[in-house]
C-alpha cells in the first residue's frame, strides 16, 4: 500500500505495495507500525521516547494517568481495525469555509479515513462490488461506476449513538467506496468517516476524489514505461 501525493512519498517506491492512491491536502497518515509496536521492540522503545517528553510536561499524576489511558484506548481502536483488514487510516482536518458568514466561527470538521482489504469469493470484479453493498445492511446511496481501476461501489451508511458503542451522540456518517482486486478475490475498501453530517456531500466528493487515484499497477513503472 503507498500513499502518493504532489511530493511522491517513498511508501510509493516499495516493492512490496500492492495499491497505490494519493490523498488531497488536509490529511495526515497514521504510522499504525510505529503506534502499534509489538511488546519490547524497538519501535516499542521509540514510541516510549516519542511519549516521554508529554509525560513530563503533566502538571500532575493524575493527568499523566489519563493522557496515558487516551493513548491505550487510541491503540485499542486501531488494534480493532487492523484487525479487520486495514492497513491504512488517516486523519482529516478541514476548515468548514462552504458558508462565508460562518468561516472563523465554526468548529474545524475532523473526519477519519481507512483503507482496508477483504476477501471474497472468486466472481467476476462487477459481481463482487455490487455483492458488498447489497449483502449488507444498512448501505443506502448507492452508486454504481466505472474508475480508472476499474468497477466500483459507492455507498453511505450511518451508525447512531447508543450506550453500547460508545458512538459519539452525533450520527458518524461513514461514505465507503468499494474497489475489486483484479485478482478476483478481494476487494479494497476506503471508508471516510466523520460526524459533519451536514456536509456529506462534500465528504462523498472527496471520497470519490482519493477513489479516482487508486491503481493496482505502479504509476511511477507506468510513467517509466510510457516515457521509455
Amino acid at each position: 500500500m503507498s500513499v502518493l501525493s504532489s511530493d511522491v512519498h517513498d511508501s510509493a517506491k516499495d516493492p512490496a505495495a500492492e495499491i497505490w492512491f494519493a490523498e488531497p491536502p488536509g490529511f495526515m497518515a497514521l504510522p499504525l507500525d510505529a503506534l502499534l509496536p509489538a511488546p519490547e521492540s524497538p519501535d516499542a522503545a521509540a514510541l516510549r521516547n516519542a511519549l516521554a517528553p508529554f509525560l513530563d510536561v503533566a502538571p500532575d499524576d493524575m493527568i499523566r494517568q489519563q493522557f496515558i489511558a487516551q493513548c491505550q484506548k487510541g491503540q485499542q481502536l486501531l488494534g480493532a481495525l487492523r484487525e479487520v483488514g486495514t492497513v491504512h487510516c488517516s486523519i482529516g482536518l478541514h476548515r468548514d469555509d462552504i458558508d462565508d458568514a460562518n468561516i472563523g466561527s465554526d468548529q474545524p470538521l475532523i473526519s477519519l479515513l481507512t483503507l482496508s482489504w477483504r476477501d471474497t469469493a472468486v466472481a467476476p470484479r462487477g459481481v463482487n462490488v455490487a455483492r458488498a453493498v447489497t449483502s449488507a445492511q444498512g448501505h443506502t446511496r448507492i452508486d454504481y461506476v466505472e474508475l480508472p481501476c476499474g468497477p466500483a461501489t459507492f455507498s453511505e451508511t450511518e451508525l447512531a449513538h447508543s450506550a453500547d458503542n460508545g458512538l459519539p451522540e452525533t450520527p458518524l456518517i461513514q461514505i465507503h467506496a468499494h474497489l475489486p482486486h483484479p485478482d478476483c478475490k478481494r476487494l479494497v475498501v476506503l471508508t471516510l468517516s466523520t460526524t459533519a453530517a451536514g456536509r456529506r456531500e462534500q465528504y462523498r466528493a472527496i471520497l470519490r476524489q482519493i477513489a479516482e487515484t487508486v491503481s493496482f499497477v505502479s504509476p511511477l513503472e507506468h510513467g517509466t514505461s510510457e516515457a521509455g
